[in-house]
């Protein structure tokens, strides 16, 4: 048995992680990020410290005290909450103060090899996670028309392209036009964008970053994907397969046959 720490962010993807994690045998010492993570996380973690995201010498404090080896960071933190971090600690400065750009791989990882100086080590986010991640081939809903699949693969393209100069990993496609390109505000509000602009029958293309580092930053779909891509009337989402989590797998499956959205793993 060893204690895992986990840095939990918002939405589901702490709490999968969570049970997961128990369910091999070992206990969770969750560092709960006051700004983002759920009141609930509680009920399924061994121990729970609530700290601010600027606090971090704090969070390095609370898991040596728990003697705590591993650590692994679920869930997302959004890039306003990083920015906009108020009464960061003096190691908190110093990291924000070191880093040669502020893109969200350039300060991971950078948190990563702080981590590592106090001897503990930062593992990839869905090691307890695989089963969840996307087959290849459609994963829901209705098969796609020839110019529909036509889209995928230029949305692929493009979103390939962006996501490797860490500036987002999703983009909004429409008669091989770009509708939207996500950037710091996130999947939701970019899909939300793109129908202001292009309307219904888009197709929505999630991949990883060419050399993804899965410790963090690992693209994500979930229940309220879906809700997302229903309420903004899109056709289709192609996601990158072997790469991209899909959490809730079996509800998000349904919620997607419902509602007329397909998913496909590319």
């Amino acid at each position: 048995m060893e204690d895992i720490g986990l840095i939990a962010g918002n939405n589901r993807f702490p709490f999968l992680v969570a049970e997961e994690i128990k369910r091999s045998g070992n206990k969770v010492i969750c560092i709960a990020l006051k700004e983002e993570a759920d009141s609930e996380l509680w009920k399924i973690c061994d121990k729970i410290y609530w700290i601010s995201v600027g606090r971090f010498q704090k969070i390095i404090d609370a898991l040596k005290s728990e003697k705590v080896k591993t650590v692994i960071m679920a869930g997302q933190v959004k890039h306003v909450t990083i920015y906009s971090a108020i009464g960061m600690d003096w190691r908190a400065i110093k990291v924000m103060g070191g880093v040669i750009n502020k893109k969200a791989d350039t300060i991971l990882k950078t948190i990563a090899s702080e981590f590592e100086k106090d001897g503990m080590s930062l593992i990839p986010s869905h090691t307890y996670l695989k089963h969840l991640l996307a087959p290849r081939g459609l994963i829901s809903g209705k098969k796609l028309s020839t110019s529909e699949s036509k889209d995928v693969e230029f949305g692929y393209k493009i979103a390939k392209s962006i996501s490797g100069f860490d500036i987002g990993q999703t983009v909004v496609v429409k008669d091989k036009s770009v509708l939207a390109v996500e950037s710091v505000e996130g999947t939701d509000e970019c899909i939300k964008r793109a129908y202001k602009l292009g309307g219904e029958n888009s197709i929505a293309v999630k991949v990883a970053k060419p050399n993804q580092d899965f410790r963090f930053d690992v693209p994500v779909v979930g229940v309220n994907t879906i809700d997302i891509l229903e309420e903004n009337k899109v056709r289709a989402m192609a996601i990158e397969a072997e790469a991209t989590l899909i959490l809730d797998k079996n509800e998000v499956v349904e919620k997607a046959k419902k509602a007329g959205v397909t998913m496909i793993g590319i």
